[in-house]
């Protein structure tokens, strides 16, 4: 066999060193030749960067500073920042009550701003030595106010206290204004009390009042018509009462076929009589009757009358005391069991000839002929009434409650609630479906309060339910006793109802609204005038 030759293994790796000691020395001529030119380069480069525009410049465009303002060893910098800092202690030291240092902060400020005010004029940088003592003093006062603890997290702190102070005194003021207001809507004014004594006295005085209302009696066919226009007012206040009657016959084309059907209490029966009976409303025919006459009327088939004989009930609605005030007070108030408030529930008793009624509140007024509410289709249903559902407050979940299983059960939350004070009454539908028996039921179901608590509407909505045609929204405009309307709404409208405590016959009345109710009282008549109404 042949042998290698012994020195090819010594070749190659002689060839390979030669390569690599090659590269080496080309690496080292490529560095200095780099190193070499960053040195003759670097000035200019640096020249250019420092030629190049800051970021900054553009932001300072359209600012109010100059360049010894933007000079970190500026006097007039260091001064100016002391002042806005000052500034905000001097608010913080207010705040807590220490106005000799909030005296002395801003005292140092005007020092200070005179100072700045001084070299700007003459156009030259503040030294060291006008504006050492300024800076010092200033500065032993931002050391004062830090010992005073006038840091941001101690002011922060004390912020969230005032806050929650703040919040509890509107809480509580709130609570007093809406206690207020509702005595106030509550309270009934001298003037209609002098009213209510001046025509009962007027009455037993006269003979000739009896004497007219006999002779309106004559028309009493008029009252069991049902080819007539019907309506239903259920009132203790006299001149609410004759506002509705008398808007609705002055916005009638015929109001001679107008019938109302007035229900009042004992205290008012005789003044409500005096009153239609020596005013005339263009023919409008007025009939007055008084709650105490009507024998069904009893605790054995009303319901909320048997619930006033209860103890706890009474005590509840009457004494105001018995749950530390847990309840607002608008749950409390005792006309919410008024019969009359009532009454609207037991409308075919009080008419029991008649088919078809429009119920109206006492604080509405009629300023549309309303004779196309007996012609409209109810589709079957008993109530035809204006919905209130545009939002959400208004839905059945709003004024019930539903954490009952009864409640939960039976009604949709979300179904769309609507509102009494205009409504239209199929009352043969009604008979037929016994809505004053569902009445009772739900009546009898919340004795204890927990289905809901306000009012006639929570009943009305479960009586209703499922039984009540929409009218169009133009029929009924609602709000005008606490909110604002909008003006052309109320042109469109039909029946405007002053629903809430801003009432227009009283003080707290919406003043802008007040006309609309006013112009049909007639405040030149004798009655009013003693009175001092205006």
């Amino acid at each position: 066999m042949r042998r290698r030759n012994q020195s090819f293994g010594r070749q190659v790796r002689r060839r390979y060193t030669n390569l690599v000691w090659l590269v080496l020395c080309g690496l080292v001529v490529v560095l200095f030749f780099v190193v070499l030119f960053s040195k003759d380069n670097g000035p200019a480069k640096r020249q250019e960067m420092a030629k190049r525009p800051y970021r900054q410049d553009r932001i300072l465009v359209g600012l109010n500073v100059t360049e010894e303002m933007l000079n970190p060893n500026s006097i007039s910098r260091q001064i100016s920042d002391q002042i806005a800092l000052a500034k905000s202690l001097v608010v913080i030291a207010k705040e807590s009550n220490n106005l000799q240092f909030a005296w002395e902060l801003s005292a140092q400020i005007r020092n200070s701003q005179i100072l700045l005010s001084d070299a700007a004029t003459r156009r030259s940088p503040l030294t060291v030595t006008e504006a050492e003592t300024a800076i010092r003093d200033m500065a032993l006062l931002l050391y004062q106010a830090q010992q005073l603890h006038y840091d941001s997290a101690t002011m922060i702190m004390r912020f969230k206290a005032k806050i929650q102070s703040l919040e509890e005194q509107t809480s509580s003021v709130s609570e007093k204004s809406a206690k207020y207001g509702q005595i106030a809507a509550e309270e009934i004014p001298k003037s209609l009390y002098c009213l209510g004594i001046r025509l009962a006295t007027e009455w037993f005085r006269s003979r000739k009042l009896p004497r007219r209302l006999v002779d309106k009696k004559q028309s009493a066919w008029k009252l069991q018509d049902n080819s007539l226009h019907h309506f239903c007012v259920f009132s203790d206040n006299i001149l609410a009462t004759s506002v509705v009657v008398n808007s609705t016959a002055v916005n009638s084309k015929d109001p001679s076929s107008v019938v109302f059907h007035l229900v009042t209490d004992e205290v008012n029966y005789v003044p409500m009589k005096a009153w239609f009976a020596m005013n005339e409303f263009r023919g409008v025919t007025v009939d007055v009757q008084k709650i105490d006459d009507f024998s069904w009327l009893n605790a054995s088939y009303v319901p909320v009358l048997k619930q006033l004989q209860d103890a706890e009930t009474a005590k509840y609605y009457f004494s105001g005391g018995n749950d530390e005030n847990r309840t607002p007070i608008k749950f409390r108030n005792p006309k919410y069991l008024s019969m009359l408030n009532h009454l609207r529930f037991y409308i075919p008793e009080v008419c029991p000839s008649l088919k078809r009624v429009v119920f109206l509140d006492d604080d509405v007024v009629v300023q549309k002929d309303p004779a196309a509410l007996f012609s409209l289709d109810l589709n079957g249903n008993v109530n035809g009434a204006v919905e209130t559902c545009m939002e959400t407050f208004h839905r059945y979940h709003k004024y019930l409650n539903y954490s009952h299983p009864l409640i939960r059960a039976h009604f949709d939350p979300d179904a769309c609630g609507w509102a009494f004070g205009m409504n239209v009454f199929d009352l043969v539908e009604w008979r037929k479906r016994n809505v004053t028996g569902l009445y009772h039921y739900w009546q009898e179901k919340n004795v204890d309060r927990t289905l809901w608590k306000l009012g006639t509407l929570p009943p009305g909505l479960l009586t209703f339910y499922g039984l009540t045609e929409p009218l169009d929204p133009s029929w009924h405009v609602l709000g005008l006793g606490y909110t604002n309307v909008d003006s052309k709404v109320i042109a469109k409208g039909a029946v405007l109802h002053y629903n809430g405590n801003s009432k227009p016959w009283l003080k707290i009345g919406i003043e802008k609204y007040k006309p609309l109710w006013d112009k049909y009282v007639d405040y030149n008549h004798p009655m009013l005038q003693q009175c001092n109404f205006h």
